[in-house]
């Protein structure tokens, strides 16, 4: 499951982010926005971030994550359609000709502190 080393370098980022940032304070909540053909599991993130949060500052910590979809975007008829799986042919016009446009981010959006 590498969703555990994902987490660990998401707790030491968010930990880089809030001090150099100058904070100190609780973090209350951290959102991902991880890409549904990103190769991470939600679910098993969620799990691994609960598991390896214990006992440190991110314990208690809410995660959000945002999963957005991939655009497929047809070279030959132009559409642009948001798709939840893989594709290779365009659901418009079925040519071959297609691009995936995201869907493979692993993100960190924002950090939540309460300042003390």
């Amino acid at each position: 499951m590498h969703e555990l080393s994902i987490v660990e370098a998401l707790i030491e980022q968010v930990g880089r982010e809030v001090k150099r940032a100058g904070l100190a304070g609780k973090i209350h909540r951290v959102e991902l926005s991880v890409g549904r053909f990103s190769g991470v599991n939600p679910g098993c993130l969620q799990f691994a971030f609960n598991l390896l949060t214990e006992k440190t500052p991110l314990e208690k910590t809410e995660i959000v994550i945002h999963e957005p979809k991939a655009v497929c975007r047809c070279q030959r008829c132009n559409a642009r359609i948001e798709v939840d799986e893989f594709v290779a042919q365009c659901p418009e016009c079925g040519s071959p000709e297609v691009i995936l446009e995201g869907g493979r981010d692993l993100t960190l959006q924002s950090i939540d502190v309460e300042e003390s």
